[in-house]
């Protein structure tokens, strides 16, 4: 048993059956208030197997707080899985099912509700002693392809150095299930999602990935070495993606797509379903980041290694980033990286853990609020989408452009693919 199972699980080990000797894979599930869960344990069932087996670990949760109807909906939850999986075969993929009612309201949540089930699924491999077991994140409302299981086994077994990787995802642009509305909402929203990656990519931040709760997996001895999940109500899959990252050898998973839901949600204070709510009830623009920022930005990140040795890079660049530098005590950091790096190399690594995903958020916030306002999703799109391609395209082509650049579909600087798009 390890330290992390000892000090950091809030629970002992839930499952009693023992698990199979070949298990490599758990993929955990929160589920909270879902009437239609079945539907991703069905995709699930339907994907094609993996050489070793599979676990699905789905937790269903609430809090003291909430009220009977939640309750009750989730009860009814709780056993219709639980007749759904009596009717399953016994075979490599298994299916489990939790219920942590009452759980204290400072917490309860998605971030607690995956760390339930992720640390559940510590206990399942240290059982077997398979400390390079793979944990996945998915959703209750989510689908994904036939080859999902296979995939993920794969790229872990191709990039055995990976302690985690992110998972291309797509979320539906049509179909009978919501009304128009709410597909031209989430549309824009996966724009600004692809818009805010790619604009880091362009700038040339190592840690621009996609950090998406139900399109992520991570070896286990990497998720217990970095302290397991963390127990936020919303921005769990940021705060708890970005530590890998920063690790190096972080990968991308994209011959397989999580399918996300596009529905209104009020599950979590931000997020998918919040914004395709806002989006479609207030009738509003979607607005982002301005380009400005990153374009400004750029200058100081593609002559970072100047720092190294001298401070006149900061006199040069635009004064927005001088001013959120200044703000962060830029001097300071400075003087401590050069005092502890031995080379230009270690120097500009170690900048980078400073300036990392939560800093970079923190500095467009900054100009934004002082220097460049957040402009709509479709002029914001426009300018990136013209570093690939010379004609101008709707939101929705500029969408699917960006979708086969994220799968490999098409390099960006080929810009005669890109065109025939």
């Amino acid at each position: 048993m390890t330290p992390y199972l000892q000090q950091r699980t809030l629970f002992p080990p839930l499952i009693q059956k023992r698990p199979s000797l070949v298990l490599n894979m758990v993929i955990v599930i929160p589920c909270y208030k879902e009437k239609e869960v079945l539907f991703s344990l069905m995709a699930l069932a339907k994907c094609d197997l993996p050489q070793y087996d599979v676990e699905v670990i789905i937790v269903i949760n609430d809090s003291v707080t909430d009220i009977e109807e939640v309750k009750a909906q989730n009860m009814e939850t709780y056993w219709q899985i639980r007749r759904w999986i009596d009717q399953q075969p016994q075979r490599k993929l298994r299916f489990y099912v939790l219920y942590q009612d009452n759980l204290p309201p400072k917490h309860a949540g998605v971030g607690l509700a995956r760390k339930i089930g992720m640390d559940e699924a510590c206990w399942r491999f240290t059982k077997i002693r398979n400390k390079k077991g793979i944990i996945v994140c998915f959703d209750a409302d989510s689908r994904c392809e036939k080859n999902y299981l296979v995939a993920i086994e794969d790229h872990f077994l191709q990039h055995p150095k990976t302690p985690a990787c992110s998972i291309h995802f797509e979320h539906p642009l049509e179909g009978i299930h919501f009304e128009d509305k709410i597909y031209q909402s989430i549309l824009l929203y996966e724009l600004h999602l692809r818009y805010f990656i790619h604009m880091q990519k362009w700038v040339g931040v190592p840690y621009a990935y996609q950090t998406i709760g139900s399109s992520m997996a991570v070896r286990m001895d990497a998720y217990i070495k970095q302290g397991g999940m963390n127990k936020r109500k919303a921005g769990e899959d940021f705060y708890f993606l970005h530590k890998f990252i920063q690790l190096g050898h972080f990968t991308e998973l994209v011959n397989t797509t999580v399918i996300p839901s596009p529905r209104i949600s009020d599950r979590v204070p931000f997020g998918t379903g919040k914004a395709v709510g806002e989006i479609k009830n207030n009738a509003i623009q979607l607005m982002t980041y301005h380009p400005q920022s990153f374009i400004d930005l750029k200058v100081l990140i593609d002559r970072v290694g100047e720092l190294y040795k001298s401070d006149e890079l900061l006199e040069v660049i635009p004064n927005a980033v001088q001013s959120f530098l200044e703000k962060n005590n830029i001097q300071d950091k400075l003087a401590e990286l050069r005092n502890n790096t031995a080379s230009s190399r270690m120097f500009k690594k170690r900048f980078f853990h400073w300036l990392n995903a939560f800093m970079l958020m923190k500095y467009v916030h900054y100009t934004r609020d002082h220097y460049y306002p957040n402009v709509s999703i479709e002029e914001a799109s426009d300018f990136l989408i013209k570093l690939y391609a010379s004609t101008s395209k709707s939101s929705y082509e500029k969408l699917i452009l960006l979708r086969k650049i994220d799968k490999g579909a098409i390099h960006p600087s080929n810009a005669s693919a890109v065109e025939s798009v």
